[in-house]
């Protein structure tokens, strides 16, 4: 193997690490160069990650035989090092933050990269925690990465500053303290018994230990979920997340819909190696607490008059679908949730975004969220509203019909959102629903089955609703509503992603392929665990191995 494929699965973490760190050393007058270094970064952790992706089929087996791929970090071989492991679904989600990234970057030099310092230089290292929290093959890296993209998000939240963003950036950083706290308790309680934090070396020491150890390891497991379903957003602890939410800045919002999937991953992660049932990783436990996510979604959903409010509510709603699809506990429903995980993040990304224009179509009274926020901020770091900017503030290139392109942007994200058809989100759906019949037994109790049918169609029914009631409000309402100024550079990224939603849509077969394959691999943790630890004896899991 060449040098630069055998460290590849470090450049999705050292590229952001790097350019974050050159870019605090510049002064915030040098605007140009932290431009193209943003930009340099991003397109360097796209081909990696597309690259890694590539690596993870069955297309070039002669490198990673079974598709999965360990670095060690400095030569020292796990468990003892720090290993970073890349298979189907870490390759997966490292692609799709990435994608989610570059059109993020790119809406934010229109104005919100202006209203605060260190903005780009905080995008990286965002970028660095979400990677290495994909990437990692070890219980305390994970808590570190995952520490990197908090303190990275505590101040992006806080960007550009405003009453309401301090009032839920507060609330933001004291609960995800309190869940880090939790989960350092929990990685103390198994390091304690099991001996290793190392992910795979877990895996394969779980069933040799003893009754006594067993019930003080589930405990740490236990407690370890709990903090993992916090950055999930999971009821009952996500009462923060549609303040944070709905308060950030739109390109903020954007990338942070990628963030409560990091929980999504470690739950999906941790209870795919250890294979067992273990509250709250999996059986009833996890499907009910994910229906009541959904639940709160809906009414959240239902209940919301501000349409980037609206879209953070249905953050807790993909959520709470994914982590029911996770505690559902059918194999094949595993693919079509790794779809629908694809088409939540880009569409709410370009939903998030999208606001970002529509809110300049009415002037905010007192107490309005964000648009009542922003003034204070724009004037304090020399920035105009948009309506504002002259020929030297503007960036990128006017756009035309500005009222169609806002109205056709709506109406994609809203279908992508709902799961209406044609786009991926209806097939991701359609999908999920099709696995749950199939798993139906005449002799077994399908309530459960039928209750997550339920959840998902009113998940789609509700954002139908309310979507309709905003847009009505935003598109036809003659009263209280301007034409708002956009630029290309804004309306760009919003239009690469609905695209990138629209080429899933058309190439379903293929992406359904791999991710079949992805959910294959992990319903066999022993490959993973050969993978990383190819001296031990990783049978414990297999099938043909296992006494």
């Amino acid at each position: 193997m060449s040098f630069w494929l055998r460290h590849l699965p470090s450049l999705p973490i050292v590229v952001p690490l790097i350019a974050g760190a050159t870019m605090i050393f510049f002064a915030e007058q040098r605007r140009r160069p932290r431009i193209v270094l943003a930009l340099t970064s991003i397109t360097l952790q796209l081909v990696a990650a597309v690259t890694l992706l590539y690596l993870t089929t069955d297309r070039v087996p002669d490198i990673w035989p079974e598709g999965i791929g360990a670095y060690t970090i400095g030569g020292w071989a796990a468990p003892f090092g720090i290993v970073l492991v890349v298979d189907r679904l870490s390759a997966l989600m490292i692609t799709l933050n990435a994608l989610l990234a570059l059109p993020v970057i790119v809406y934010s030099f229109a104005r919100w990269d202006r209203v605060g310092v260190h903005y780009h230089a905080l995008l990286q290292f965002l970028l660095v925690g979400l990677n290495g929290a994909f990437l990692t093959g070890d219980l305390f890296n994970l808590f570190v990465f995952f520490e990197i993209l908090l303190a990275a998000s505590y101040a992006l939240l806080l960007h550009g500053g405003g009453t309401q963003r301090v009032k839920s950036a507060l609330h933001f950083i004291v609960v995800n303290l309190a869940a880090s706290f939790t989960f350092l308790i929990g990685v103390a309680m198994i390091y304690g018994v099991v001996g290793t934090l190392n992910l795979a070396d877990i895996a394969a020491r779980w069933p040799g230990l003893s009754n006594d150890d067993r019930g003080i390891a589930e405990a740490g497991v236990t407690i370890l979920g709990i903090a993992f379903l916090v950055k999930a957003g999971s009821w009952p602890l996500n009462f923060w997340l549609p303040a944070a939410y709905s308060a950030a800045g739109a390109p903020v919002a954007a990338v942070f819909s990628i963030a409560t999937k990091v929980g999504v991953y470690a739950i999906l992660r941790v209870a795919s190696l250890l294979d067992e049932p273990i509250a709250p990783f999996g059986g009833s436990w996890l499907f009910y607490a994910a229906l009541a996510t959904m639940a709160f979604g809906i009414a959240g959903i239902l209940a919301a008059r501000q349409l980037q409010r609206l879209v953070a509510f249905n953050v807790i709603l993909s959520s709470g679908t994914l982590l029911a699809a996770i505690g559902f506990g059918s194999p094949g429903i595993l693919a079509p949730a790794l779809l629908y995980l694809l088409a939540s993040v880009l569409a709410t990304g370009a939903f998030f975004m999208l606001t970002g224009m529509t809110e300049r179509m009415r002037t905010a009274g007192p107490g309005e969220g964000i648009s009542a926020t922003e003034p204070a901020s724009y004037t304090a770091f020399s920035v105009g509203e948009p309506d504002e900017f002259g020929p030297d503030d503007e960036v990128g290139v006017a756009l035309p019909a500005t009222m169609a392109f806002l109205g056709l942007a709506f109406v994609s994200c809203a279908l992508l959102v709902t799961g209406m058809p044609p786009l991926a989100g209806f097939i991701a759906k359609l999908g999920l629903v099709s696995a749950i019949v199939d798993s139906l037994t005449p002799d077994a109790d399908n309530a459960p089955a039928w209750l997550l049918v339920a959840a998902l169609l009113a998940g789609g029914f509700a954002g139908l609703i309310a979507l309709s009631r905003i847009g009505m409000r935003l598109f036809w309402s003659v009263t209280g509503r301007t034409i708002p100024r956009l630029s290309v550079i804004e309306a760009g990224p919003v239009t690469f992603l609905v695209l990138l939603c629209i080429a899933l849509t058309v190439g379903a077969g293929p992406t359904m392929t791999y991710l079949d394959s992805a959910a294959r691999t992990l319903h066999q943790p022993q490959t993973y665990i050969r993978a990383v630890l190819p001296d031990a004896a990783a049978g414990v899991h297999d099938p043909e191995t296992a006494p």
